[in-house]
């Protein structure tokens, strides 16, 4: 994973999360439902901001805020006026627009002129003293990279030491894709409203959210009549789908896992991928790998059974199992080919990673029984195109990999994707920059594999398995920092992640 901040959400959010586009399109409707004005939603949005701001920021005196030509300025006139109202000195810079105000944010600046607030040009110079921003710039109708006078803003709000609460979504982040076409606000804080759209979770995201909150205003009892786009996966949900065994459960029910890989010098990810089975309560997971790596893991681990990888011993795993993963360490040599070409077309269960996908893309085949796992460089193999492409839309890019190749396809990166082919989408918000380190993946494919082991279906154990795997590497990280994390550093928090009734 790369771009990723230490994940700092420790705030109650929703689990469903709605298109840009339709939040945008939605809220007058809303509102009208839910017996208000589109003015008077302004205001909540206004006081949820500020209450936030000043219970974050409790010792702040001076607050800059920075209104573009739009509602989400009007935003923050709202705020400011709130501000004032509390004694807290509030200078105000708005950007001016060729065309009226929409007339909520109009009335919201009369307001705040009404009050004896005073606006100052965008290019005017900044006190001195400012110890919070308030960035009510953009909004979530970014459609490119923002223009002047916004962007000699956004650059002037990095390059200042205060802290700074974004309003509804960092100016300059894409509100759909996650994905920063310009310059783009770093903020400390985000304020999401009404209901949280997929650019605040995936993409650049982590780069410029800060710590993510949300308000819905009031609606939600509208909200939950409505059929969201994506959902979002964190650690909060392991309880729901991972409950205690029976007492009386053994090795048999959990599951039978081949691992298939570990090429030359490669016999780390195939022990990690392996372990990470166990870890997450595979019955019985067996190794094939070259013989050479045969006494390195059952020293490692002797909990494995492990084998030499030959025709016969890779078709008698095959029919032993109930799982397949192959890819960790598989190399794309004449020995990495023929254990793929051997499991390509096999009935079982499987999970793809690493050189597996690398070998699909030059071959490609669409299967139903089979979950990918690829990281965007492999994305952009096994569609053809540029690494950029595939970021520039995640939540496009994995709908193109399940439709060109099937079953299940969970598209790692800062708020990993996961998609199947009944059209079922979500992010899994769990992980760090920690991450960002070799064998991190080789651990997700083990634990994915014993999930589906353990007879959870394709799109379930993806999810599952994406929520564990973040959801350790979160716990180490609180232990222990980002930097120098190890994937070997999961293994032990795994079982503790599996178990969710003891936490």
């Amino acid at each position: 994973m790369t771009n990723q901040r230490k994940k700092l959400n420790r705030v109650s959010l929703p689990h469903s999360v709605f298109s840009a586009d339709w939040v945008r399109q939605a809220e007058r409707s809303a509102a009208q439902q839910a017996g208000l004005s589109l003015y008077e939603l302004m205001e909540r949005a206004g006081h949820a901001a500020f209450e936030l701001a000043r219970t974050t920021w409790p010792d702040t005196r001076h607050w800059l805020i920075l209104c573009g030509h739009g509602n989400n300025g009007g935003d923050g006139y709202v705020v400011a006026r709130l501000a004032a109202a509390a004694g807290l000195q509030v200078t105000l810079l708005a950007v001016e627009g060729e065309r009226p105000l929409p007339d909520e944010a109009q009335t919201a600046r009369q307001a705040w002129l009404a009050s004896g607030g005073q606006i100052a040009a965008s290019g005017s110079a900044w006190p001195e003293n400012i110890d919070l921003i308030v960035d009510a710039l953009l909004g979530i109708g970014l459609a490119s990279a923002p223009r002047a006078p916004y962007d000699a803003l956004i650059e002037a709000i990095n390059r200042h030491h205060a802290p700074v609460i974004a309003l509804d979504i960092p100016s300059g982040l894409d509100a759909q894709a996650g994905t920063t076409p310009g310059v783009a606000v770093k903020a400390k804080l985000t304020l999401c409203f009404v209901a949280l759209k997929p650019g605040l979770l995936t993409g650049q995201a982590r780069d410029c959210v800060g710590e993510l909150h949300h308000s819905s205003l009031g609606l939600n009892d509208w909200l939950h009549k409505q059929t969201p786009l994506l959902e979002r996966l964190d650690a909060s949900q392991l309880s729901e789908w991972l409950k205690p065994r029976r007492p009386c459960s053994h090795k048999g029910e959990h599951g039978r896992l081949l691992v298939v890989g570990g090429d030359h010098g490669y016999a780390g990810a195939i022990r990690m991928a392996a372990e990470a089975a166990l870890r997450s309560g595979a019955g019985m997971v067996r190794v094939l790998t070259h013989k050479q790596n045969i006494s390195a893991l059952l020293t490692a681990r002797p909990e494995l059974m492990v084998q030499e990888l030959t025709d016969s011993s890779l078709a008698q795993g095959e029919s032993w199992a109930d799982v397949v993963v192959i890819g960790p360490g598989l190399g794309q040599g004449e020995w990495g080919k023929n254990a793929l070409g051997q499991l390509a077309h096999s009935d079982k269960l499987a999970l793809w990673d690493a050189d597996a996908l690398n070998m699909l893309a030059i071959n490609p085949q669409k299967r139903q029984n089979r979950v990918l796992t690829p990281h965007p460089g492999e994305a952009s193999r096994l569609l053809n195109c540029s690494v950029a492409d595939i970021e520039s839309n995640r939540l496009l890019s994995a709908r193109k990999l399940v439709q060109r190749y099937g079953g299940t396809v969970v598209l790692k990166g800062a708020g990993t994707v996961i998609a199947s082919e009944e059209g079922e989408l979500s992010i899994a918000d769990v992980g760090n920059a920690g991450m960002a380190s070799g064998g991190m993946g080789d651990v997700l494919s083990g634990i994915i594999g014993a999930l589906l082991a353990q007879k959870f279906t394709l799109y379930p154990a993806a999810c599952i398995g994406c929520v564990v795997h973040g959801a350790a590497a979160d716990i180490v990280a609180d232990e222990q920092g980002t930097r120098g994390l190890l994937a070997t550093d999961l293994l032990p928090v795994i079982t503790r992640c599996v178990n969710p009734e003891l936490q």
